[in-house]
């Protein structure tokens, strides 16, 4: 029987994981992550997984300890399998499988290498992304490609909306994927990787809105970190006003540095820079929903000023 240690987390994590089982390989061993208790836990579990399914699952600090590494020696596994797993693996791990390591990264490489890539591809306006297996090696998401499925972005996709494809792709590239690595069939491409580049992990504070983008950016930063992410806001007479959902309209208002927020007829609309137009489909002010009534009635029609980025 083909065995396979897994490093595994979220969604993703208990996908794939479930494919391995499904396909009868072998998991002596889950490592996983502890919950952050200042992190909005939407998705799945793989330490509950695990425990459904009888394996024994940890969660290391730091996955790369002698300790950790000798461990997962001694177990003699062939593969050597990363599901969204939040930390780097060094080559100490990765050299131990004796058929390769692998992962499933959320993009289609090698654009969006690096954190959170369905957060990025939306904020950037792409029209598809996808999940990739690939071989892993030292340097992050820079080995050689099993498989890859693209995935559509829709212009109001969220960042969630996404993902969740991106997830069901992930599962399927790793089932067809797999009889190829077990058998030793599969034909691994390298990757160019003077295509795409390199992202980082972003900050709550990174869903400041700042109105002189034009409207499409303003809209697509909405979507990228809407709920359950941490949400776009701008300051409305000193207050935090978040703004989880928009619409992009086809109208054009005045051009104008400043954007303009006002209501009408029972809906929020924002005028961004360049005259065009969305709507705010969903506020929420003070940790509770503001409806368009509350917001003319309370704010009126403001100007905010735009906010330059370096």
């Amino acid at each position: 029987m083909t065995r396979a240690v897994v490093f595994a987390y979220h969604d993703v994590g208990c996908g794939c994981l479930q494919v391995l089982l499904d396909q009868r390989v072998e998991v002596p061993l889950v490592l996983t992550h502890e919950d952050s208790p200042g992190e909005n836990i939407w998705f799945g579990s793989v330490a509950k997984l695990a425990h459904e399914r009888g394996i024994e699952a940890i969660a290391p600090r730091d996955p790369n300890t002698p300790e950790i590494v000798e461990r997962v020696r001694a177990l003699q596994s062939d593969f050597l399998f990363s599901f969204y797993y939040r930390s780097m693996l060094k080559p100490a791990l990765l050299s131990i499988p004796r058929r390769g390591a692998f992962n499933m990264h959320g993009s289609l490489l090698p654009n969006y290498r690096g954190r959170v890539p369905v957060n990025w591809a939306v904020l950037r306006g792409e029209t598809r992304t996808g999940a990739t297996l690939h071989e892993m090696v030292e340097k992050p998401d820079a080995g050689r490609i099993v498989d890859q499925e693209a995935v559509a972005i829709l212009p109001d996709d969220l960042a969630v909306d996404v993902f969740r494809k991106v997830s069901a792709a992930a599962a399927r590239v790793l089932g067809r994927s797999l009889p190829k690595l077990i058998d030793g069939s599969a034909v691994l491409r390298a990757q160019d990787l003077s295509q795409g580049g390199y992202f980082g992990a972003r900050r709550p504070e990174d869903g400041r809105i700042d109105w002189s983008l034009p409207a499409k950016r303003v809209h697509d930063l909405v979507r990228a970190v809407a709920p359950p992410y941490p949400g776009a806001f701008t300051e409305v007479d000193g207050k935090r006003l978040r703004v989880l959902r928009t619409r992009l309209m086809a109208e054009t208002g005045t051009a104008q540095p400043p954007a303009l927020l006002y209501a009408r007829t029972g809906r929020c609309f924002a005028v961004c820079a360049g005259g065009g137009v969305i709507e705010l489909v969903e506020l929420e002010l003070d940790g509770r929903p503001l409806s368009a009534q509350e917001f003319a009635t309370r704010f009126g029609g403001k100007l905010l000023p735009g906010r330059e980025r370096k």
